[in-house]
C-alpha cells in the first residue's frame, strides 16, 4: 500500500487594500454604466471615483489611487478591433 501525501490546506490569505479598493471600483464601474459613457463623463466618474477610494481606503498611496484610476480607465475603454493579416503575410507561409 503506498504512502498517501499528506496535504496541508494553506491559510486563505485576506486581500490587501489594494486588492479591495480595485475590485469595488470595478464594481461600481460595472454597476454604474461607466462603460458606454461619454470620454468627458467618465473623467469626471473616475476623478470623482478615484477621491472616494483615497478617503475609504487610506492606507493606499497617492500612487497607487492613480495605479487604480489608470486600470479603471483601461477597462472602459472599447475593444481594439483584430487586423485582418496582409494577403502577403498569408501567402508567404
Amino acid at each position: 500500500m503506498a504512502k498517501q501525501k499528506i496535504r496541508r490546506r494553506s491559510q486563505a490569505t485576506e486581500p490587501t487594500p489594494f486588492e479591495q479598493a480595485r475590485d469595488e471600483m470595478f464594481q461600481h464601474i460595472m454597476r454604474c454604466g461607466v462603460v458606454g459613457a461619454a470620454p468627458e463623463h467618465q473623467g469626471e466618474w473616475f476623478t470623482e471615483t478615484a477621491a472616494y477610494l483615497a478617503d475609504r481606503y487610506h492606507e493606499l498611496s497617492p500612487a497607487e489611487i492613480a495605479e487604480l484610476r489608470a486600470m479603471g480607465e483601461r477597462f472602459v475603454q472599447p475593444p481594439k478591433a483584430s487586423q485582418p493579416e496582409p494577403a502577403d503575410a498569408a501567402s508567404a507561409a
